[in-house]
């Protein structure tokens, strides 16, 4: 049985069907940048379970033999980093904005591309609280999209860097989350840090969607009381 529902016959086809004007040699590119995606997420579904089995009390000795690698570097690669409390939908946003970096051949994540991850993840409360807000999906993405700088001449390899203020974004989601009791830092908490960056683009991003400070916190508080209602019921 393959470990996986998705095939390389499905990425080919979806490519192919997205890029059907494009030469082969921008499809290897747009192919680079899928696959340091899939990358990505591949190392964020081995943190998840390394997670799960340091609750259970597994030794880094153990998880470094499931994983084939040694102690030293099962820790080094998976001990808690920064995103450590984001959920998997906060985290996949991170990627999702890593890629926008990437598509755009950006040289550094900003909070623009922050804010087209979370709108990149539909199942977040940000995108609903987004969505709702502007009416429609497309009408957040022009006017993200209105903001981003002009595109650059190469994609970059690798590792791409947060510039200061998606930094203080990503801080302040998680003061955020602490001001509010949470043990878990969200799209929703993501979508409040970029607001209180005021200076940044996704802040203006949002004033220009007709947000305030105090609306989209009323908002987003209003949101997260009415999904847990939902749960408990």
């Amino acid at each position: 049985m393959s470990p996986l529902d998705i095939s390389l016959a499905d990425l080919i086809a979806r490519l192919d069907e997205e890029l059907p004007e494009s030469n082969e040699l921008a499809r290897i590119s747009e192919a680079r940048l899928r696959a340091q995606t899939l990358s990505d997420l591949g190392d964020q579904l081995i943190d998840h379970y390394v997670s799960k089995a340091k609750q259970t009390g597994a030794s880094w000795t153990e998880i470094g033999d499931a994983i084939g690698v040694s102690k030293q570097a099962a820790q080094q690669r998976h001990a808690p980093g920064p995103f450590e409390r984001f959920t998997e939908l906060n985290r996949h946003g991170i990627v999702l904005a890593q890629e926008a970096a990437r598509t755009y051949k950006h040289d550094s994540i900003g909070t623009e591309h922050l804010l087209l991850g979370l709108l990149g993840e539909a199942q977040g409360l940000a995108h609903e609280v987004l969505v709702a807000k502007a009416g429609s999906e497309r009408r957040v993405r022009d006017a993200i999209e209105e903001v981003l700088p002009p595109a650059g001449a190469k994609a970059l390899r690798g590792h791409i860097a947060f510039r200061p203020e998606s930094k203080e974004a990503i801080e302040q989601a998680r003061r955020v989350s602490s001001d509010l009791g949470h043990d878990w830092v969200g799209t929703e908490h993501m979508l409040l840090g970029l607001m209180r960056a005021e200076e940044s683009r996704a802040a203006q991003v949002l004033r220009h969607l007709g947000f305030t400070s105090e609306e989209l916190y009323e908002t987003v508080t209003a949101a997260i009381a009415e999904r847990r209602a939902a749960r408990d019921e």
